[in-house]
């Protein structure tokens, strides 16, 4: 077993998909922080569906699967959704939600649509395409991940340069609008960078399951910190051990896919975080009320004694 393991661990394939998932939900853990503070889990969702149809048109516009072509379209698919949504909810009286709900079965169908146009054209340059709904991590080469970690590392970057930006618009965005921040702009930016990490993420975990490591990692580390610095770590955190871990169970199994497998550990982190957290974990309310509980018939045990 031992001897199995080790010959894993120096396996360059597994070391590339394991760095690359980590990475990639190290990024989720950070980015998803702000979505999950200012209550657009949803939109991570939208978002990633609404990707679909940029990947089935990029395909289209060379005839061959060029991943940053692929991953170019897809982006401008998502900043496109993004746009149609911030318009809906800010000119119509459409509420946020609907207009989220809407734009994920549109984008998604008219991708679903183009790819099957696609896959019923004789042409064997498409093999692959479909991998992008439901992730397909152990493609994943060398060249990739170090895309990702590029673009990872311009995100964290712009995540330090704008931190008090970023954190006045995700707290109190009404407050924001009064300072000399650009609201728009800040609110844009931060849009761009959810789009671009689920973009990053459509290879390896899918557009169908993207959104949940987005979304995981911030709900983990919200159960153990009230600080934003502190939740931003530990999702981070919580991000890289859900992509290395799931890596390393589907490597083990067989015929395990490895993007559901991450999802699967990144759900169990986040169940025992509600359940075990010392503050805000079910068991730890359960606990404070039962001493409530004990402490308030004390006191009326001792009233009664008195009176």
């Amino acid at each position: 077993m031992l001897n199995q393991l080790l010959t894993l661990f120096g396996d360059y394939t597994f070391q590339v998909v394991a760095l690359g998932t980590g990475i990639l939900g190290l990024l989720s853990g950070v980015i998803g922080t702000y979505a999950t503070l200012r209550k657009e889990s949803l939109l991570g969702d939208a978002l990633s569906h609404a990707a679909l149809p940029g990947i089935g048109i990029g395909f289209l516009l060379i005839q061959r699967k060029e991943l940053w072509v692929l991953l170019l379209g897809a982006l401008l698919s998502g900043l496109l959704a993004t746009v149609i949504i911030q318009v809906m909810n800010r000119k119509t009286v459409v509420k946020l939600d609907s207009a989220l709900s809407l734009i994920l079965s549109s984008f998604f169908g008219l991708g679903l649509v183009i790819l099957t146009a696609i896959q019923n054209n004789p042409n064997a340059q498409q093999a692959g395409l479909s991998n992008f709904i439901f992730g397909q991590a152990s493609a994943m080469l060398s060249s990739d991940v170090q895309m990702i970690a590029a673009v990872g590392g311009l995100m964290l970057l712009m995540v330090v340069l704008f931190w008090k930006e970023f954190k006045v618009f995700t707290f109190d965005p009404m407050f924001a609008k009064t300072l000399t921040l650009p609201s728009r702009l800040v609110e844009f930016v931060l849009s761009t960078l959810i789009v671009v990490t689920i973009i990053l993420g459509l290879e390896s975990v899918g557009v169908i399951l993207i959104s949940a490591l987005l979304v995981g990692p911030s709900i983990a580390a919200r159960q153990w910190s009230n600080k934003l610095g502190i939740v931003m770590v530990i999702a981070a955190f919580v991000g890289f051990v859900s992509g290395v871990a799931g890596t390393f169970i589907s490597s083990v199994g067989t015929h395990i896919p490895t993007g559901p497998t991450i999802v699967i550990v990144l759900s169990a982190i986040v169940f025992i975080s509600l359940l075990f957290s010392p503050k805000r974990g079910i068991l730890a309310r359960q606990i404070q009320i039962k001493k409530r509980e004990k402490d308030l018939m004390k006191q009326l045990s001792r009233g009664e004694e008195r009176s």
